[in-house]
């Protein structure tokens, strides 16, 4: 899926947190969105998955070079968040309950659980309370839950931010799989810029709710253009 974002803007009573963005999300590849805090990350991400509406600008989405359009393919978009919920029921129901929003036929659901339960290093677990998972195991189900729709654009929030090494090495190693395998596409925000240079393709960087900076993320990372992204990729406060 390919995105066009145009002017998008958004005010909270008199605090601007979206100031005229306007960028192109390419298919099929990791875009990050970087930036300190209070930059407009998340407010972004949430207007991109429908959860929030712009005050002004427009989305616009496009699936299989079918053209952009306004209207939010819904059933193509899962987000994943950086404390996602667990229902109170097993590991592998919780895998299998979008499946069975959609009405996916049982046989299916089965089959697709089984494998996501493989692929994920997750059959220990099936049975589990998924409540009562550590960090990085709930990040894995929550993970194998999104990707079960095989969804044409992933969403994603801080999704390792204190989790285990191993399981952000994981959730990496599955990230950059479904991009080559599958051409899925991914917006993933971290302040992790190590994590950023080993999974993204293209990145934006953000400060006071304008993308200052975007385009290849090795490029960017190792020569910034602007003294703003240069300073916050030094680790430098940015205010």
């Amino acid at each position: 899926m390919r995105l066009l974002l145009k002017d998008i803007g958004k005010a909270y009573g008199e605090r601007v947190v979206l100031d005229a963005v306007n960028c192109e999300i390419p298919s099929g590849a990791i875009t990050g969105i970087i930036g300190p805090n209070g930059a407009g990350k998340t407010t972004l991400m949430n207007i991109i998955a429908g959860l929030d509406q712009p005050d002004s600008g427009e989305v616009l989405y496009e699936l299989h070079g079918s053209g952009f359009s306004p209207e939010l393919p819904t059933k193509a978009v899962t987000m994943l968040f950086q404390s996602p919920y667990m229902l109170h029921t097993t590991v592998e129901k919780n895998i299998a309950y979008p499946l069975r929003l959609r009405r996916i036929e049982r046989d299916t659901i089965k089959r697709r659980v089984d494998n996501l339960l493989k692929d994920f290093e997750l059959i220990p677990l099936a049975k589990n309370k998924a409540w009562r998972l550590s960090g990085g195991e709930t990040q894995k189900v929550a993970l194998a839950r999104a990707v079960a729709l095989k969804p044409e654009l992933l969403l994603l929030d801080e999704p390792t931010s204190n989790i285990d090494n191993t399981s952000v090495a994981f959730i990496e190693k599955t990230l950059d799989y479904e991009r080559n395998k599958h051409k899925m596409t991914s917006i993933i925000i971290s302040h992790n810029l190590a994590q950023i240079r080993r999974l993204c393709d293209f990145i934006l960087f953000m400060h006071e709710g304008k993308v200052i900076e975007q385009g290849n993320a090795q490029e960017i990372l190792s020569h910034p253009q602007d003294p703003r992204t240069e300073a916050f990729i030094a680790g430098e406060l940015l205010l």
